[in-house]
Parts: structure tokens; sequence; C-alpha cells
């Protein structure tokens, strides 16, 4: 199941073509110092917002905070497995999530 998630992760970063996956235990997207995406091992897929977009989409979403390896990861939402069905759809979100990590401090 986990390497079928991870094709599917790879698929959704592959629309994006401003950066590209890294990590090969823990897939991830990172820019300007930040990671904004990843898959855990239970093959979740959680995405990095601001908190004002991250209140917004938990709502709109019907989801909740994403976990990896048993702990919140602070500004991330899981995004639902339903949605992953239309991966145009979550790469809109995944841009969006990168955007955003460009307007932080560069680390």
């Amino acid at each position: 199941m986990w390497k079928e998630k991870l094709k599917l992760y790879d698929e959704l970063v592959a629309k994006c073509e401003r950066y590209e996956r890294k990590g090969k235990t823990m897939p991830y997207t990172s820019a300007n110092g930040y990671m904004f995406s990843l898959l855990n091992k239970a093959g979740e897929i959680g995405i990095r917002f601001s908190k004002d977009v991250q209140e917004k989409y938990m709502q709109e979403f019907n989801t909740t905070f994403y976990k990896s390896y048993g702990a919140v990861m602070n500004g991330y939402i899981l995004i639902p497995e339903e949605m992953l069905k239309d991966l145009d759809k979550v790469a809109v979100y995944l841009d969006e999530s990168y955007d955003y990590v460009m307007t932080l401090e560069p680390k």
C-alpha cells in the first residue's frame, strides 16, 4: 500500500514544475528552507498552509491536522483520501503551499 501511495505522491509532485520530490525514506517537498508537503509511513499526505488558510481548509475538506510518526506536524493538514482521486486539484493546493513557504523568511 505504501508503494502505491508513493507513486501517487510522485504523480502529484510531478504536476508541479517549480519543485521536485526529495527524500528516499521520507518523501517530501521543500523550498526556501521549509518543507511544505510530505508522505508519512501510513501513506498519508500532508500539506502546509498559513494558519488562516489551514483553518479554512480543515473545515472545507472536513479534515484534521497532519501527523507523522505520531506527532502533529505544525502547520500541516491531512489531505483526505477522497481528494486524492483528483490530483490536478490537489496540485493547485500544493502550489499554493509552495507560494506560502516562499513568503517566509528564508532558513
